[in-house]
C-alpha cells in the first residue's frame, strides 16, 4: 500500500484520544483536523487549495447537496428503529456537549469540518477508481469510534456502509468535476442535518 495511506492512523488516534482518554467532543475533532492539517504539512500535496471552491457541473453539486439533506431527515424518522442509545442525552454531556455548546459545536463542524476531510480524504487521498477503493471505507471508519455505544450494532454497520457509499459518491463527483464544491456542500448539509437532528431529539428527551 501506497505510505500515504498511512497518514489516516494520527486522525484515527486523535479521535480515540479525544473521545475515550480526554472524554471531549471538542479535544476530538479539533485533535482530528490537526493531525490531518499535519499530515498534509508532512506531505506538501502539489493539490492547490481553491479546489474546494471550484465545480464545473451546477448539477453535481445540486445532487450532492439534495442527496445529502436526507442524511438528518432520515436520521429523525428512523431515530427508534436505529436503536439510539436511551442515555445519549448523558453520553454526550460527559464529553461536553451541553446544551450552551451545541450552537457552537454545529457551526464549527458543519462550516469548517467539511473542507478539511474533503481535501484531505478525497483530494489528497482520493484517486479515480469508478468502483469501490479502500479508502472509502478507511473514510466511514472513524465514524464508527463515535457511534459506539450510541445504537445497535446493525446501525453501526449499517451508518458503515452509508458512509462508504457516499465516501465514494464524493470521490466520483470529485473524479467528474476535478473540483471539490459539490462534496464540501453536500458534507456540510449532512454535518448540519445529522447533528440538527441529535441536538433536537436529544432536547426533547
Amino acid at each position: 500500500m501506497n505510505k500515504k495511506w498511512l497518514a489516516p492512523i494520527p486522525p484515527y488516534l486523535a479521535v480515540w484520544a479525544g473521545l475515550c482518554l480526554f472524554k471531549s467532543a471538542w479535544l476530538s475533532l479539533i485533535g482530528f483536523h490537526t493531525a490531518i492539517l499535519l499530515m498534509l504539512a508532512i506531505a506538501r500535496p502539489n493539490i492547490p487549495v481553491n479546489i474546494l471552491f471550484q465545480s464545473k457541473y451546477p448539477k453535481l453539486v445540486f445532487a450532492s447537496v439534495l442527496l445529502c439533506l436526507t442524511s438528518g431527515i432520515a436520521l429523525y424518522i428512523l431515530w427508534d428503529v436505529l436503536g439510539i442509545a436511551g442515555d445519549l442525552s448523558l453520553q454526550l454531556q460527559s464529553i461536553g456537549l451541553t446544551s450552551s455548546s451545541w450552537a457552537a459545536f454545529i457551526a464549527y463542524f458543519s462550516l469548517v469540518n467539511p473542507f478539511i476531510e474533503e481535501y484531505f480524504w478525497r483530494a489528497y487521498l482520493g484517486n479515480d477508481r469508478r468502483g469501490f477503493h479502500i479508502g472509502d471505507l478507511i473514510y466511514a471508519g472513524y465514524h464508527a469510534l463515535i457511534l459506539v455505544n450510541k445504537a445497535y450494532w446493525i446501525s453501526i454497520i449499517f451508518a458503515l456502509a452509508s458512509l462508504t457509499f457516499i465516501g465514494w459518491f464524493w470521490r466520483q463527483t470529485h473524479r467528474e468535476d476535478k473540483g471539490l464544491l459539490a462534496p464540501v456542500l453536500g458534507h456540510m448539509a449532512a454535518d448540519f442535518t445529522i447533528l440538527a437532528c441529535v441536538m433536537i431529539n436529544v432536547r426533547a428527551g
